[in-house]
């Protein structure tokens, strides 16, 4: 018997992506103590999914194609609405906004070149992807909590820039291992 594709942790993928834009509309209406609420909500639930998912044999494709979708969802609106939202204390700046969605945009495409032109590739997160990704959390939830707290916001300048390094890092990291995938190439494996 299959797996039921709408299980437990599939729902909580679900409902992260739904939370995107209630969170935006939390901070363009300068509500940032619910949009923190929201997010953190938000990061349970991709905790929890994938708790649910590997302890509660609860693992689909469905999942494993919708939870980067969500996170990218997530976290896309996030640094869309805390850059270009009125009236915050402080914002995420442009210029890192730019470079992490040009980012998602290089590893898209690349992936894209190489599924079509060699042929189905797997690419799993790398540790530096990891990286990147976490430095991005902590970014919007800085943001969101200096929001909050009215204050502390010159602390972020270097959390600016350590994930501005990570996001470069990691799209150029992203660009070499889809260069490098020949015809006839085990994928790489997934980190540990």
């Amino acid at each position: 018997m299959s797996a039921p594709i709408l299980n437990a942790a599939n729902q909580l993928t679900l409902l992260r992506m739904g939370l995107a834009p209630l969170l935006v509309v939390l901070v363009l209406q300068r509500r940032m103590g619910w949009a923190l609420v929201v997010f953190v909500v938000a990061g349970l639930t991709d905790a929890l999914d994938g708790v649910i998912a590997r302890l509660g044999h609860q693992q689909t494709t469905l999942g494993a194609m919708l939870d980067p979708v969500a996170d990218k969802v997530l976290m896309t609106s996030s640094f869309i609405a805390l850059t270009w939202a009125e009236g915050l204390a402080v914002k995420i700046p442009v210029w890192l906004t730019v470079v992490i969605l040009s980012r998602d945009a290089i590893i898209i495409v690349s992936v894209a070149i190489v599924n079509l032109t060699l042929g189905r590739r797997v690419f799993y997160p790398s540790h530096l992807g990891k990286l990147t990704t976490v430095s991005q959390l902590l970014t919007v939830g800085l943001v969101l909590l200096v929001n909050v707290a009215g204050r502390g916001g010159e602390l972020l300048r270097p959390v600016f820039v350590a994930t501005l390094a990570f996001t470069v890092a990691s799209a150029l990291h992203y660009v070499y291992l889809a260069s490098t995938r020949g015809p006839g190439r085990a994928p790489e494996e997934p980190a540990p």
